[in-house]
């Protein structure tokens, strides 16, 4: 992509020294300084493609390439965001001639011999159309950064940074069908912070926020591979999606997250005094009847058995019980 300046830059093609001389300084009398020449359509070519110049006056007739060839070449080897306006120099005025022009890419054509007046009018609507092709571009680039950011916040959590319940309902149902054609188990695990209420109660909710966003990041280690997702599934509830994991992999996670947390050292008015978490572990081969709502409330209710057990604790569940 050409770089924005206020700079006008046009090549001038033409094997005709004379003209080539007259036409660049009629672009030096309306202000457009040191104009790049070429004289032939090997070195037009060479100059396009090492210059990127924004309007390009292009000689019908040249010795070795036809104009109307440079011409196709360049739109051919154009970027997604490029445009150089082409204007063909001709003596030709057959309209079939004239039309070919346009067809391979030309813009406008000047009539030789050259007219002052006409060329400045010409190269001025030209450079109108640049800045409006430039002007497009920058709108359209803020535009696409502005959407990968809303893209990037709508399933952000944005307490933690983690992904959140939308990025989790997502993906996971992505991986589930990924793991199904690859005939591969697919695990989840349930994370809850124990007894989160009385720490909220005991440190205030600032102290609680920041106690989510350390667990997040334990979270998030837990997930390293690009399928795996670490989300915050709602309050104190945290998931992680594990494709291609059975439930003793799936367990070795959670048992690492559970040990991570508890070695954060946060206080916490409990029997452990300090912040611990329940998982809850399940894993199933996708398909066969198998949904993923099924897996999910295996995963939950392994949850609900770690809390009811004690909490601080792993429990990996089946996918039989809801």
């Amino acid at each position: 992509m050409k770089k924005r300046t206020d700079a006008l830059k046009v090549l001038v093609v033409e094997d005709s020294k004379v003209t080539l001389k007259v036409l660049c300084n009629f672009l030096e009398r309306m202000g457009i300084s040191d104009p790049l020449k070429a004289e032939t359509g090997k070195d037009a070519i060479a100059q396009y493609r090492k210059e990127k110049p924004d309007i390009i006056l292009l000689d019908a007739q040249l010795p070795d390439i036809d104009g109307f060839d440079i011409a196709k070449q360049i739109r051919a080897s154009e970027q997604k965001d490029d445009w150089t306006a082409i204007i063909f120099l001709t003596s030709m005025t057959k309209d079939d001639d004239l039309a070919r022009g346009i067809e391979v890419g030309g813009d406008d054509y000047l009539m030789k011999p050259v007219s002052e007046v006409v060329l400045h009018a010409k190269v001025r609507a030209m450079r109108r159309l640049v800045e409006m092709q430039r002007d497009l571009v920058d709108v359209s680039h803020q535009l696409n950064a502005a959407n990968k950011e809303l893209q990037r916040l709508s399933t952000t959590d944005g307490l933690t940074g983690i992904s959140n319940r939308r990025m989790f309902d997502e993906l996971s149902l992505r991986e589930w069908r990924r793991c199904e054609r690859m005939n591969k188990p697919m695990a989840l695990v349930m994370i809850d912070i124990d007894s989160f209420k009385l720490y909220n109660d005991q440190f205030g909710h600032q102290a609680g926020d920041d106690c989510l966003r350390a667990v997040a990041g334990q979270v998030a280690r837990a997930a390293p591979r690009a399928s795996d997702l670490a989300a915050r599934y709602g309050g104190e509830e945290f998931v992680l999606v594990l494709g291609e994991t059975d439930a003793d992999g799936a367990r070795w996670v959670a048992e690492n997250v559970r040990q991570h947390v508890a070695d954060l050292g946060i206080p916490h008015a409990t029997a452990n005094r300090h912040v611990t978490i329940s998982c809850g572990v399940a894993s199933v081969q996708p398909g066969k009847g198998v949904a993923l709502e099924v897996l999910l409330r295996a995963a939950d209710h392994a949850l609900y058995e770690a809390k009811e057990a004690g909490r601080d604790r792993v429990v990996v569940g089946t996918y039989g019980k809801s």
